[in-house]
């Protein structure tokens, strides 16, 4: 949702995947129980009784499967922005790193198709593992600052969820960036929000 702009794409395909399970939720619910979640929690949270791990391993798999499929249908790019942006961090020898609460089949799909490995080191990238708690709490981003060697307050977050602020808060990052890549309502915070990484004050740095 920062780098790659796949919120409609991820709705798209929980529609189609709770259709097939004869849920429906609305964007409202979807905000609540889904956006900047891992699965188990969002599975857990849209089905009327408890899942088994057998359960939630085989929904999980067939959710993304349909989300992988759709974005493939796309003209898959990193968001506006973003490879300048990079590249001016890696000029200026500044760590960064990816946070997802995206589990490692999906960590591998981007990398095939997004060019992520020009910026990233994928032994390095932050992703739900599968004991990874979900956001708000901190811990994604809290792996993430110890790969880094960095505190909370040496550290910017970009996030486009409210889970996700609400976890870069409680990680103390020094300073959030939204990005507004889908036109939600983030008026109960005074973060600057941007639609292209060349909106981010280089001076920061």
């Amino acid at each position: 949702g920062t780098l790659f702009w796949d919120t409609d794409i991820h709705n798209k395909a929980w529609d189609i995947f709770l259709a097939k399970n004869n849920i429906a939720l609305s964007d409202k619910e979807k905000n609540e129980k889904i956006h900047g979640k891992n699965n188990k929690d969002i599975l857990n949270a849209v089905f009327p009784k408890p899942l088994s791990e057998d359960d939630i391993i085989k929904f999980g798999n067939e959710k993304e499967s349909i989300y992988q499929e759709l974005c493939l249908k796309t003209n898959m790019q990193l968001a506006p922005g973003v490879k300048d942006f990079l590249m001016f961090l890696k000029s200026i020898d500044i760590a960064f790193t990816i946070a997802t609460a995206s589990e490692e089949n999906n960590v591998n799909f981007y990398f095939a198709h997004l060019e992520l490995s020009a910026f990233f080191e994928r032994e390095k990238v932050i992703f739900n593992n599968g004991n990874m708690k979900s956001k708000p709490n901190p811990q994604l981003f809290q792996e993430a600052m110890d790969t880094m060697g960095l505190k909370g307050e040496k550290t910017l977050v970009f996030e486009d969820s409210i889970s996700g602020i609400m976890a870069a808060e409680n990680a103390n990052a020094a300073k959030i960036i939204i990005v507004n890549s889908n036109n939600d309502n983030y008026s109960q915070w005074n973060y600057q929000q941007i639609r292209n990484f060349a909106e981010v004050d280089k001076a920061l740095f």
